[in-house]
């Protein structure tokens, strides 16, 4: 679904629903927005949450009806995945995980931007041969029209996978897992930033995380990023 976020172009949710686990949870959009998707009856968001972590109609749920949605779109585009919820969140089974990931691999005309606030489980899934030879296997099923496709390079090539980091302590926990994550890019999330975020000298890079000179610069742009007002999400 076309979306008004200004780093992406669509948004894509395979799932919906999460719970709060850090302080940059909270003010939540995603919970807010399903609250009202719910009460205008909308078929994705009626499934509830637990009250003290989440909320009505954002209980995690699964949405196999959504999955090809990006082999319809032929043009190349810049998709959020789950814009309303983490794919990995506990509650959604790495068979369907592993899904999504078939699509992805399905459709390398398009770039995917993952971001998770559990890099710790996306780290143990993604470094997991036998869950990847089932995403190989499901991405060879796929009906698709076309000529035959090469087997997709691993890590796939147009899957961005990111981290949300609020604070120091968010930092010191999610970054290593995201490096320990198979990923041709890797990117952080500073928003909220709820207090200042000292990366050690570490950044993910796009292709190797390695050290980054440009540890300074980076944190600056991302606490303005932080200031701006965010943009609207998209509930597709």
């Amino acid at each position: 679904m076309t979306t008004t976020i200004e780093w992406t172009e669509e948004t894509w949710n395979p799932t919906t629903g999460c719970d709060r686990i850090s302080a940059g949870c909270d003010n939540c959009y995603a919970a807010t927005l399903a609250k009202r998707l719910k009460g205008m009856g909308s078929a994705k968001y009626q499934t509830d949450g637990d009250p003290r972590t989440s909320g009505p109609g954002f209980g995690v749920a699964v949405h196999p009806d959504t999955l090809d949605a990006p082999l319809r779109w032929r043009q190349p585009k810049r998709i959020f995945v789950n814009s309303m919820s983490d794919l990995f969140h506990a509650r959604v089974p790495r068979e369907f995980v592993g899904k999504v990931f078939a699509v992805m691999a399905a459709t390398p005309q398009h770039t995917y931007q993952v971001l998770t606030k559990r890099p710790d489980r996306m780290a143990r899934i993604l470094n997991d041969l036998a869950w990847r030879s089932s995403v190989y296997l499901r991405e060879s099923t796929l009906d698709l029209r076309g000529p035959a496709r090469e087997i997709p390079p691993w890590p796939l090539p147009n899957v961005w996978l990111g981290t949300s980091v609020e604070d120091q302590r968010a930092a010191d926990l999610r970054i290593p897992a995201l490096l320990d994550t198979p990923a041709a890019v890797r990117w952080l999330s500073c928003e909220p930033l709820l207090g200042p975020v000292d990366l050690g000298g570490w950044l993910p890079c796009g292709r190797c995380g390695a050290r980054n000179p440009c540890l300074r610069r980076t944190t600056t742009t991302c606490c303005a990023a932080a200031s701006r007002p965010a943009s609207g999400p998209s509930t597709g």
